[in-house]
């Protein structure tokens, strides 16, 4: 991968931009909620979709807007308890 003017971009700065990229160390846990946080902030970020869901939860597209978004603050419940291993199958 490169920048516009053909410099390439080492994979720590990749990283460093796009949080959710991941690496070998992340856990399952991990991976699925950076996938829920993109996805909610997503539905956040496009009114039509924020809209179609007011309609379909017959709320205000604020209200939908709130939940969504305090939603992101911890997407799948609580972490799991000790130590885990990348792909441990948690």
């Amino acid at each position: 991968m490169s920048t516009p003017g053909g410099a390439p971009i080492h994979k720590d700065q990749l990283k460093a931009k796009y949080i959710g990229t991941g690496d070998a160390d992340m856990t399952k846990y991990e991976w699925v909620t950076n996938m829920h946080r993109d996805t909610l902030a997503s539905h956040v970020g496009h009114y039509d979709q924020l809209s179609y869901y007011a309609v379909a939860q017959n709320e205000s597209i604020g209200r939908v807007k709130k939940e969504f978004i305090e939603k992101m603050l911890q997407p799948c419940n609580k972490p799991p308890v000790g130590k885990t291993v990348a792909g441990d199958g948690i």
